[in-house]
C-alpha cells in the first residue's frame, strides 16, 4: 500500500460521513484507515474480565477511511503533498501544507 499522508498525531477534520465537521486528533493510522479521538463512537458489549470486572457496554473509536479526513493547518482544513528537501545526508522526503508549502515534518 503506498505511503498514507495523514500519520498518528495529526489533527484532523472529518470531510464525509455521519461525524461531518468534527475534529479530533489521530490516535492510529494503518491500512489506509484512521482512528480519530471522539468521531466514528460506537457500542462495544464486553464480558467481564481482570481489566474491566464487571463488563458492560463500552464507547470507543471505531475506524474511518482516510479519505475521509483532511489535515488542519492553522485552522484550516488544506490537503497534503510529498517532497524532497536536500539535508546533510542528502535528499529528504517530507510532508508539506499544499496551501502555503509551509514543512509538516
Amino acid at each position: 500500500m503506498a505511503m498514507m499522508k495523514i500519520k498518528k498525531g495529526d489533527n484532523v477534520k472529518v470531510i464525509a460521513g455521519k461525524d461531518i465537521d468534527k475534529e479530533g486528533k489521530v490516535l492510529e493510522a494503518k491500512d489506509g484507515k484512521v482512528i480519530v479521538e471522539g468521531v466514528n463512537m460506537i457500542s462495544k458489549h464486553t464480558k467481564p474480565n481482570q481489566t474491566s470486572p464487571k463488563g458492560g457496554i463500552v464507547k470507543q473509536e471505531a475506524p474511518i477511511d482516510a479519505s475521509n479526513v483532511m489535515y488542519v493547518h492553522k485552522g484550516k482544513a488544506t490537503r497534503i503533498g510529498f517532497k524532497f528537501v536536500e539535508g546533510k545526508n542528502g535528499p529528504k522526503k517530507v510532508r508539506y501544507v499544499k496551501s502555503t508549502g509551509d514543512v509538516i515534518d
